[in-house]
């Protein structure tokens, strides 16, 4: 997992759509990197609805949102269609973000996530993330961050 107060790596992943989306495209915002393991399954569809739930809320704090899983592109947007998910999905079918942002665990992605500032410096890491509490959490320590 990657500390605080570090640069956060750059990288550039496909979405839903086929666009390349990077990291440097958001500079001089502030994003949340979230990785989960899998589409549409009971966990990653119970933290991304949560995070769609409040959206309106991260939009309004001018957060960005960006989901990364090992699943395909197709797989994203079907995914996003089924639950009207209003963020970002990336994929990453060769694991190099997911293991580079540290969170691989053998074959499966582990739930981490990222708070990552506009100068791209990791403010925030979430090592044990609850699917259902997450995205509340997050704003919680957003506006703390605000302080």
């Amino acid at each position: 997992m990657l500390n605080a107060g570090t640069k956060a790596p750059e990288f550039t992943l496909l979405d839903d759509g086929l666009n390349k989306i990077s990291l440097s495209d958001f500079a001089g915002k502030y994003v949340v990197v979230y990785f989960y393991p899998e589409d549409d399954t009971p966990g990653c569809t119970k933290e991304a609805c949560a995070i769609r739930d409040f959206f309106g809320e991260f939009e309004k704090q001018g957060i960005v949102v960006l989901g990364i899983s090992k699943d395909s592109p197709e797989s994203h947007k079907k995914f996003k269609e089924k639950y009207h998910l209003p963020f970002t999905l990336l994929s990453d079918p060769e694991r190099q973000v997911i293991t580079g942002y540290g969170a691989a665990e053998g074959a499966r992605n582990k739930r981490v996530s990222y708070v990552i500032d506009p100068h791209g410096i990791i403010v925030k890491t979430y090592p044990n993330v609850d699917p259902s509490s997450h995205a509340a959490e997050i704003l919680n320590d957003f506006k703390s961050l605000q302080n």
